[in-house]
């Protein structure tokens, strides 16, 4: 598959070990970009690039991954962008906060990749079925 037709994902993520990790799972499948923090993905976001999915960290400094997902769905042009939380927040209070937003998934770290493909890929097919019906 030529890169141009791979899906574009983000990862917003402080922690740079999470980051490459998450990357090196995904490098085969997916295009990746890489924040370092909130206001880095919405930075991007302004600057015109626009991904297929964004998987979010929630404990950032500055702006947290909770501050950062209310922004990015404040954008309009992001709003059928789907935005999963990647986190070590195991609480689930945090799991049925992120759901009641609106969030696309809450996945928990540490993951392995197997799972980590098969929840982007129902994500973004899921995505792609409602654009469908949305034309």
């Amino acid at each position: 598959m030529a890169d141009m037709d791979k899906k574009t994902i983000l990862l917003v993520d402080d922690d740079e070990t999470h980051l490459l990790i998450a990357q090196s799972m995904l490098k085969h499948d997916y295009q990746t970009i890489i924040a370092k923090s909130g206001q880095e993905a919405l930075d991007l976001f302004t600057k015109g690039m626009f991904p297929d999915m964004v998987l979010l960290d929630i404990l950032m400094p500055n702006m947290d991954g909770w501050e950062t997902y209310q922004q990015l769905k404040g954008i309009s042009v992001l709003n059928d962008v789907p935005i999963a939380f990647l986190t070590s927040e195991d609480d689930d209070s945090e799991e049925r906060r992120a759901y009641a937003m609106g969030a696309a998934d809450y996945i928990r770290k540490p993951y392995d990749k197997s799972d980590l493909l098969k929840r982007i890929e129902r994500i973004l097919q899921s995505a792609d079925n409602s654009q469908d019906t949305d034309i």
